[in-house]
């Protein structure tokens, strides 16, 4: 048995029912499993709870309860048979069942009470920000976080939405968090922080470039700050035109900012096919 289980699923008494079951109620499903070393059913029934509870994650907990051992609680909640089985949400019961049902059934009856899995909000997620409904779709990822703050790809998906709805001191302190299995990501995403820094009026940079197209220097600034602004395809253009008029100006530097730009973009389904097309339109214009 692993170290984590008993987060997931325990044993408790009446002296402990208050802070191990009621409190935590508040807060998240608690399944209560009534059973005793006697019982035939209760043998097959506990060790399906005990996996789903594993299975599911803390997205609910399960509580046992001897009743022989803790009558106070087997009378309280009127316990007349066991196994017996209580769903406790807002510190209050809300449906149970007496005996041993397949593991199928017992899903189906978990799941009236517990949240999605983050997976599912994220998709839930995924869904919105595809509409352009950043702002809904933040609000699921916050609820997925909340649920399972160690959920590095749900915290980076809303790092994507605070981008998008401008709110750049919100995702550097998400960024700011500790990422080990979404690092490169988190890169791309701190690069795409740092584009954002670059969000100035574009208009003189633009005339100035009109005045004089060949002033790459200026083209340059243009297309950091379109991307800065969220202009990412007109920030890549502006990029492309330096490497098309003179692909050695300043050591490559039309090269490298669109290096810059892929970098931040890159593993964002958003614009994977943005990248996609300039990555092939560079390639092309330095063969």
């Amino acid at each position: 048995m692993s170290d984590a289980t008993p987060a997931f699923h325990f044993d408790v008494s009446l002296q402990d029912f208050e802070a191990r079951v009621l409190q935590p109620s508040l807060e998240i499903p608690v399944l209560v499993d009534f059973w005793a070393e006697w019982c035939g059913p209760c043998q097959t029934l506990k060790p399906m709870l005990e996996k789903l509870a594993e299975e599911y994650q803390g997205r609910f907990l399960l509580a046992k309860v001897n009743a022989d051992t803790n009558p106070e609680l087997s009378q309280y909640f009127g316990v007349r048979s066991i196994p017996t089985v209580v769903m406790l949400v807002g510190g209050q019961p809300q449906d149970g069942f007496t005996g041993a049902l397949p593991e199928s059934e017992l899903r189906a009856f978990i799941d009236r009470f517990v949240p999605p899995p983050a997976a599912d909000l994220r998709a839930e997620a995924a869904a919105l920000a595809q509409t352009g409904d950043w702002n809904g779709a933040l609000q699921i990822l916050i609820q997925a976080t909340q649920e399972n703050p160690n959920d590095e790809g749900a915290r980076l998906d809303a790092v994507e939405a605070l981008l998008e709805l401008e709110r750049k001191e919100e995702a550097e302190q998400l960024l700011g968090l500790e990422y080990s299995a979404e690092a490169d990501r988190a890169q791309s995403l701190k690069a795409r922080l740092a584009l954002a820094a670059n969000a100035v009026d574009t208009a003189p940079l633009q005339a100035k470039v009109d005045a004089n197209p060949d002033d790459h220097a200026a083209r340059l600034e243009l297309a950091k700050a379109l991307a800065g602004n969220g202009q990412y395809e007109a920030a890549m253009e502006a990029a492309l035109e330096v490497v098309r008029r003179d692909r050695f100006f300043d050591s490559g530097a039309g090269r490298r900012v669109l290096l810059e730009f892929f970098e931040a973009l890159g593993g964002n389904e958003h614009y994977d096919d943005l990248v996609r097309k300039y990555r092939r339109t560079l390639s092309a214009t330095l063969n």
